[in-house]
Parts: structure tokens; C-alpha cells; sequence
């Protein structure tokens, strides 16, 4: 599927690492690295859920990374705005601004767990992040806070295995785990998108982004220190085969 409205509106490219698979650059993927492609594909495709089932009004990308998918946000539902995109990393922040800055939309840099903002919104979209901090019940807490009444929150996690092989991920979910959440906060669940990237690994090894990004340094010493770890990987190839699955959820804040 083509996604031509992520094509950057605004000034030339700022230095950004074109070899990260956890905040892509779309203009910067190599269209011989099939692992970033179909990663951004999937990135794309939950975004643009999201942008079906978001509230009128004000929008939060949280973790935004480099701001193609607030965009994609807005262009695809004119409803949503003003829209704030918010990512820990500076530079991204400067690259989204610069990129898709524009009178609906702004940028900040901040830590999600400090960010804090006094109006709340009626659309939070915040996209594979909470595998990413060390606390996740509070990242979700936050989020949860942060959401007017009747509004909508927009979240996913990968559901098979990650830890033991992405170095950037700090917790593993299943689909229940994740569910769960909005449940323990008094949400209501009114859709869900899951997802499945099979995983071509001979294909994969040969991109540089898969095995300077993506995969942990000394596997084979990580799951001698983590044999638990180790039984989850063959537990879930033997059941999923070579593939990673993954879940949005959209939940709904009561009135």
C-alpha cells in the first residue's frame, strides 16, 4: 500500500541515524532493507487506525519520533487538531518540526512520563512505547490522566517475545497483558488491529539495520544469563514460526 502523504512538507533533512529501526526516518529507508520497510508499512497502517477511530479534536502523538505519522494523523482525519507531537529525542523533535510543522500542528521534546499539559485531549495516539520505559503502568496512568472525558486512547505493543532479541525493549506483553491496562483504568475497548511481520531472517541478516539495530549483541550470552527468556523464543517459534505479532488497541474514556 502507498502512504504518499508522509512525504516531508518543510526544510532539507537534519542529521538523524538512518540505521535505526525504532525511530525511522521514512525518506531515509533503504528500498533494499525489507526489515525497515515492512516495519515502517506497520507503523503506517497503525497509524492510519488510529486516525479512524480518534475523536474530533485535540490530538497527542506521544513518542511521535520524527513526525511523518502526526501527519499521516491529520491528513487522513480533517477532524483532528490541533495536534501536539511529543518525543524524548531532541533531534527528532527538530526534524518533525521542520518537516511537518505547520499552523495545526506542533512539536516539543520531553520525556512521556514529565510531559504534562493542563487541557487534556480528545485523541492520545502513542504508538510501540510502552515496551520501551521502565515503568509501564505509569506511562499508561499518565496517558489515561491525560485523556478528556469521552476521549479515545490509541495504543500497541508487540505480543510475541522482544526483549531477548531488540535491545530498546524493557518488557514482553501478551494480548490479555496489554488489554489489561485499559481494564485496571476504566476504559472501554471499541476496536483492535492485530498484526503479524514474518521474518525472513537470511533476507534480514543482510541489511544493516537488522543486525546493528535490531538485534541484542551476544544473544547466545543473554539467554545463558536469561534461560527463562530462552523458553519463551522456542515456545513461541514453535507456535508462531518466525514471526513477530503485534496489537493496537483503542480505548474510550467514559463521560
Amino acid at each position: 500500500m502507498a502512504h504518499p502523504i508522509v512525504q516531508p512538507i518543510g526544510s532539507p533533512a537534519m542529521p538523524l541515524d538512518p540505521d535505526s529501526l525504532e525511530r525511522l526516518v521514512p525518506q531515509a529507508v533503504d528500498p533494499a532493507d525489507r526489515a525497515a520497510r515492512e516495519t515502517l508499512s506497520l507503523h503506517l497502517a497503525r497509524y492510519e487506525f488510529a486516525a479512524r477511530v480518534a475523536r474530533p479534536g485535540r490530538l497527542l502523538d506521544l513518542a511521535c519520533g520524527v513526525g511523518y505519522g502526526t501527519q499521516l494523523l491529520l491528513a487522513s482525519n480533517p477532524a483532528l487538531g490541533p495536534a501536539l507531537g511529543v518525543d524524548i529525542a531532541p533531534d527528532a523533535v527538530a526534524y518533525a518540526t521542520a518537516h511537518y510543522g505547520g499552523p495545526r500542528v506542533r512539536f516539543v521534546a520531553s520525556d512521556a512520563l514529565r510531559f504534562e499539559d493542563a487541557d487534556g485531549f480528545d485523541t492520545i495516539v502513542s504508538l510501540e512505547t510502552i515496551e520501551h520505559v521502565p515503568d509501564p503502568a505509569a506511562l499508561f496512568a499518565k496517558l489515561a490522566a491525560l485523556l478528556r472525558p469521552g476521549g479515545r486512547l490509541v495504543a500497541s505493543v508487540p505480543t510475541t517475545p522482544s526483549v531477548d532479541l531488540n535491545p530498546h525493549h524493557l518488557h514482553d506483553f501478551s494480548e490479555a497483558s496489554f488489554a489489561a491496562f485499559g481494564a485496571r483504568h476504566g476504559l472501554r475497548e471499541v476496536d483492535r488491529m492485530k498484526q503479524v511481520q514474518r521474518l525472513a531472517l537470511g533476507t534480514a541478516r543482510r541489511g544493516r539495520r537488522f543486525t546493528r539495530d535490531k538485534l541484542r549483541a551476544n544473544l547466545p550470552g543473554y539467554y545463558l544469563s536469561h534461560p527463562d527468556a530462552l523458553l519463551r523464543r522456542v515456545a513461541t517459534t514453535l507456535r508462531h514460526g518466525f514471526a513477530n505479532h503485534y496489537l493496537t488497541i483503542a480505548w474510550e474514556k467514559s463521560l
